[in-house]
């Protein structure tokens, strides 16, 4: 589902495209395959896990992911489920997000986008623009060398307007 959204910005109007959920997190079978290809196991509890991210459409914390895990298998630790999703992210199939919670979000959108975070209910919304198009002037940037951008806008979602 694509939305359309007119905002301000420095007084200057901006169009932006926001997409509630970026699928680039490969399929249950697939991320199976990855961890064989990489001499690790597939257990019922990666399996779990993997469902879980595939079925949000939030950027979960791992606690989210736990929570929705042990309403099948109430046995898993969190352990579990923290050592997995860093395995993913060191796969590049998730991206940490640090939104100034005390704890990571992930993103199963792994292509270079901005997020909206509501300051209310901390809902997060993927943004379909490239933060690379900001760019720094050499003086800026100094000695520098840039390897990534991440742009974060924070605001209060319709919901929490009231």
């Amino acid at each position: 589902m694509t939305t359309f959204h007119e905002a301000l910005y420095n007084g200057y109007q901006l169009l932006l495209v926001i997409t509630q959920r970026c699928m680039a997190m490969r399929p249950v079978e697939g991320l199976c395959e990855l961890l064989r290809e990489k001499g690790l196991k597939v257990t019922p509890q990666r399996r779990m896990i993997f469902e879980a991210l595939q079925d949000s459409s939030e950027h979960p914390s791992a606690e989210d992911v736990y929570q929705a895990v042990t309403e099948v298998l109430p046995d898993i630790s969190v352990a579990t489920v923290y050592h997995t999703l860093n395995d993913l992210v060191t796969m590049g199939e998730l991206v940490e997000l640090d939104l100034g919670e005390g704890k990571a979000r992930y993103d199963p959108c792994t292509r270079a986008h901005c997020h909206l975070v509501c300051l209310g209910c901390h809902k997060v919304v993927d943004v379909m623009r490239d933060p690379d198009c900001l760019e720094l002037l050499p003086e800026q940037k100094g000695s520098f060398e840039i390897e990534r951008c991440e742009v974060v806008f924070y605001g209060r979602c319709p919901e929490c307007q009231g």
